[in-house]
């Protein structure tokens, strides 16, 4: 038992190392089958290694060598901040990732015929490779993400350095791969392949948020209503999950209102207007993207929820009896008061 605590101990799953092996094999493809051949560059340390594996007179590709020695120091530097499990998974997947890449440049070669200049795939269309280059970039990269590490150091850069320059992580990166292209450009004196570049890192960009982030991203609502009962009873008996009730108040009607906070997907937003238009029709409701999330959610069945339903109907039922009953006894004591004072008059 105390054998499977320690292998445990930093939260590592099998599941995820074999998940890093099959994106490091996919990145692989995307930039030596894809890019490198036509001499496109994929993004941050990634696409360092590619500039000076190009400029370096070696007669074997050795990107693989610098995709190590330049992502390996990043992510031990960053150990502290980001912690030992995060940093196991990216050195694993970028090993991987170098693997993957010396056995299509190095070994593949061996048993099949490249043609200098063109992609073994996608011919001489520079386009396809841009595309797809940085499509299958980007799908590595959002694996890997999403299964608990990073493929470029540059991320890791942008975390730390960041916020003391006053940028924020994503445009860091971005004026990285800027300065990069540039200096590419400068270098070869030709900005058409740069170029081409930026074309791929923006659809690896795209694929990095469509992966890491999935089809189902969720989206936060607001709704300001003055039904809040009505409308969170429906909402919970359809979706089967936990609401948050905020107070609020108008500042110009200076009255007391509720916010009903939920997380529904992005599939759930039409049900979730016609929900909200069917019970209370001027109903204030804000949509939001939700970046990620985490943590717990109470969830109730169908039948858990007709109890609670209920149960809300029996204490409104209750609430009614008992303002009624306050009424009829203000009446009994108003008539009892001007009877008294009736007879008074005569007396």
């Amino acid at each position: 038992m105390e054998k499977v605590k320690r292998e445990n101990k930093y939260g590592l799953k099998l599941s995820n190392f074999i998940m890093l092996i099959i994106a490091g094999a996919i990145n692989a493809v995307g930039v030596t089958l894809l890019l490198a051949p036509l001499n496109l560059y994929d993004s941050g340390i990634s696409g360092l290694s590619m500039f000076i594996d190009m400029i370096l007179p070696f007669e074997t590709s050795m990107l693989w060598l610098f995709l190590i020695v330049l992502n390996f120091p990043i992510f031990l530097f960053g150990l502290k901040m980001q912690g030992v499990a995060f940093t196991i998974y990216s050195i694993f997947a970028i090993t991987m990732y170098s693997l993957f890449a010396a056995l299509y440049q190095n070994i593949l070669p061996l048993f099949i015929t490249f043609t200098e200049g063109e992609s073994i795939i996608a011919g001489g269309e520079i386009i396809l490779c841009a595309v797809f280059g940085g499509g299958l970039s980007g799908v590595g990269s959002g694996m890997t993400i999403r299964y608990g590490g990073a493929l470029d150091g540059i991320e890791q850069l942008a975390v730390i350095f960041a916020k003391r320059l006053n940028l924020t992580v994503g445009n860091f990166v971005m004026i990285f791969n800027v300065i990069l292209y540039i200096v590419i450009g400068a270098y070869f004196q030709s900005f058409i392949l740069p170029l081409y570049s930026i074309v791929a890192y923006f659809v690896a960009s795209k694929a990095v948020d469509f992966i890491s982030q999935g089809i189902d991203q969720a989206k936060g609502a607001l709704i300001i209503t003055n039904h809040y009962d009505e409308v969170a009873a429906a909402l919970s008996s359809e979706f089967g999950r936990g609401l948050t009730v905020l107070d609020a108040k108008g500042y110009y009607s200076n009255t007391h209102k509720s916010v009903i906070y939920c997380v529904v997907n992005r599939f759930q937003v039409a049900k979730l207007r016609n929900i909200i238009a069917a019970t209370d029709k001027r109903a204030f409701v804000t949509i939001m993207e939700i970046a990620d999330v985490f943590g717990t959610s109470v969830k109730y069945s169908r039948a858990d929820d007709k109890k609670r339903r209920k149960k809300l109907k029996e204490q409104k039922a209750e609430h009614k009896a008992e303002i009624k009953a306050e009424r009829l006894q203000k009446r009994e004591e108003q008539i009892s008061i001007n009877e008294f004072l009736t007879d008074g008059n005569k007396k």
